[in-house]
């Protein structure tokens, strides 16, 4: 994958944006005019940059931000109240910035008694195109770190189909890692009807006594509602959301997949690495 891409699709993308926004507002208050040509061009590469990168900020956010910034641009011909909104401007942006940041930050794990742990996922996790001696990411686990792993995955999945197929098991493990929704975005699911569908989902998997965690989406640029819906479901049933950069770090390699999507047998075991460091500190100390 491009860095360029990567960097856009991680989400990592609106973070330089908004420094590039910033550098912006503090341009346009230099008087020569190099720093004038400077501004507009780093206004216009920071707002494609946030904009491409379908941060699932809420809307209302995004409506507050867009009028400052407006009030922002035509402040630049007068005078008056041109101060007062720059400062809006540099605040508001900031406010975005921190509004983000914790849904980079990997999520931590309660220690748990029994080595167990479920996973839900789709082809991603079940796996496509392998051979006999091929091995998911689920069974490297159960392999190398000794944990009872009940896979749950199909190939195809999505977060309607996912529901149906876990009320057929008993979950009896402490940590359940979700995998779900890559089939609902680039399949026909609406993102209200995929809101609905997951809520369902996870409103089974949380019950009880159980971690649950989930893998946020890589999000294509304008499909901000599918990631509104994970972040505000997470938060409704305390699920834990790992960074999209995670799932992304995996796929973005080379050598990991098989079509851009589907794993390869060194994926497998990088997403298997990957999902270790969440979810091992549960189960201990990481080997």
């Amino acid at each position: 994958m491009h860095p360029i891409v990567y960097h856009i699709v991680s989400g990592q993308s609106f973070f330089s944006g908004i420094g590039l926004l910033l550098l912006a507002v503090f341009a346009a208050t230099r008087s020569k005019p190099i720093f004038k040509r400077v501004s507009v061009l780093a206004f216009c590469v920071g707002a494609l940059a946030i904009v491409l990168s379908s941060t699932a900020i809420p809307y209302w956010f995004y409506a507050v931000a867009a009028i400052v910034t407006l009030a922002w641009i035509a402040s630049r011909s007068k005078q008056t109240w041109r101060r007062k909104a720059t400062y809006a401007m540099a605040i508001v942006w900031i406010i975005a910035g921190v509004m983000e940041l914790p849904y980079h930050i990997t999520p931590k794990l309660k220690p748990v008694q029994r080595r167990g742990m479920a996973v839900i996922g789709d082809s991603v996790t079940a796996g496509l195109g392998g051979d006999e001696t091929s091995e998911t990411w689920p069974a490297i686990l159960k392999r190398e770190h000794h944990v009872d792993v009940l896979d749950i995955s199909h190939v195809g999945e999505t977060a309607a189909s996912a529901l149906k197929r876990v009320k057929t098991h008993d979950i009896t493990a402490s940590v359940i890692v979700v995998e779900i929704g890559g089939n609902d975005i680039l399949g026909s699911t609406t993102a209200a009807q995929f809101e609905k569908d997951l809520d369902k989902l996870l409103s089974h998997l949380s019950a009880g006594d159980r971690q649950v965690v989930m893998l946020e989406l890589p999000l294509p640029p304008f499909f901000h509602n599918y990631g509104l819906a994970q972040r505000k479901l997470a938060a409704k049933h305390d699920v834990l959301l790992v960074p999209k950069r995670v799932f992304l770090a995996v796929i973005a390699d080379g050598d990991s997949t098989l079509d851009t999507i589907h794993l390869s047998q060194a994926g497998h075991q990088q997403m298997a690495n990957a999902v270790w460091r969440v979810v091992g500190p549960a189960f201990g100390k990481i080997p």
